[in-house]
């Protein structure tokens, strides 16, 4: 079957839209989903200019929202005519699996970060030559995943809006709910109001944190958070960030703190403002270190760092959990978005890398109708 996707030739080349990419027939237990949108994310920016590699040429993307075409015969919770959004791959049987933490899947690398099936066969070729996947899914275009990438959402929901759902405000926003578990009257400070970090803010205000601190460089981001839950902003260009969360927290420092900037002084002040006993979640992939100076703090006053991968959700119960808050009121995610044209991927992912969108979202189906 050949389909249309946005192929990354090498590293660090712009985005190629091509017509002639052949997608691998399905399996007994696949489903095929056309694509009505994606979001971008800043991992995929990573792995198209090599920050993070799994092979060239590849399909990007893995933020889809669609609609089921075809199942395989031994699918058994999707049939054709069904809305989903896509999330990662979870082999379903290691230990790891089987005690209902997938985001720790022993396979994760393997079958979300190889380019390649869980099998290792090819998700997408080209003239017959292989074509890199991501997340088994690649949601840059049509295609192929297995059950355990997809989540059912109700189909009177703009998928349009959705597929953000299963990368970064999930991230986000369980990390906060899944790993932290703050109790109401606590207080927790994020670091960079991207769409992660304003999904853990959304998390705390939902988690009945009395203080949510939203920490960023960008007036427009910090105006977005108070938005959208934090109580206090912070533009940490223009003062001591530690100084401030101490001042608004009566001296003490917060009980949690999330850093979703990878920035190795960032992280230090995402530890340095934790009361005694305080915890903070790392949540961005960064090559740097923290300095021994640091994890003396750690020792000294009983605080802890824990990192989360995918805010340790499951994604088949985080989702429509997050999709009932939004529905409520209380996880106004799409405040963070903006459509784009598909073919206008390159102009949407400079404004991701700029900072100008929170989160880009490519329409590729223009012709889809909410509702319908």
């Amino acid at each position: 079957m050949k389909i249309k996707a946005a192929v990354v030739e090498k590293q660090n080349a712009d985005f190629t839209i091509k017509d002639d990419i052949e997608l691998a027939p399905m399996g007994a237990d696949d489903i095929q989903v056309h694509m009505v949108a994606s979001g971008i994310c800043h991992s995929d920016e990573a792995l198209r200019v090599g920050d993070a590699v799994i092979d060239y040429p590849i399909i990007l993307g893995h933020e889809g929202a669609g609609i089921v075409e075809k199942v395989g015969p031994e699918v058994t919770q999707f049939k054709p005519g069904d809305h989903v959004v896509l999330s990662f791959y979870a082999c379903g049987n290691c230990d790891n699996c089987l005690k209902g933490i997938p985001t720790q899947c022993r396979n994760y690398a393997a079958n979300n970060l190889s380019g390649v099936r869980p099998d290792g066969s090819d998700h997408f070729t080209e003239n017959g030559e292989h074509v890199a996947d991501m997340f088994d899914q690649s949601s840059f275009t049509t295609t192929v995943v297995r059950e355990r990438n997809a989540v059912k959402v109700d189909d009177e929901l703009d998928l349009r809006k959705l597929g953000p759902l299963g990368c970064g405000y999930v991230t986000g926003s369980g990390t906060v709910l899944n790993t932290l578990k703050p109790r109401p009257g606590d207080t927790i400070a994020v670091f960079g109001t991207g769409a992660v970090g304003l999904a853990a803010m959304m998390a705390g205000k939902i988690s009945g944190c009395t203080k949510v601190i939203g920490i960023d460089i960008v007036d427009s981001r910090l105006e977005l958070a108070k938005e959208l839950g934090a109580t206090d902003v912070i533009n940490s260009r223009n003062v001591d960030v530690v100084e401030e969360v101490k001042k608004l927290t009566n001296g003490r420092g917060v009980n949690w703190a999330v850093d979703t900037t990878g920035i190795t002084q960032v992280m230090e002040q995402s530890i340095q403002v934790l009361t005694q006993g305080g915890t903070t979640a790392t949540i961005a992939v960064t090559p740097n270190h923290i300095d021994l100076d640091t994890w003396n703090d750690l020792c000294v006053d009983d605080k802890k760092i824990v990192g989360v991968n995918m805010g340790d959700s499951i994604p088949q119960i985080d989702i429509p959990r997050l999709i009932e808050f939004y529905k409520a009121g209380m996880f106004d995610f799409d405040k963070t978005e903006k459509f784009f044209k598909f073919e206008d991927i390159k102009e949407a992912n400079e404004a991701s890398r700029s900072g100008e969108v929170i989160k880009p979202v490519l329409i590729i189906d223009s012709d889809y109708v909410p509702g319908k």
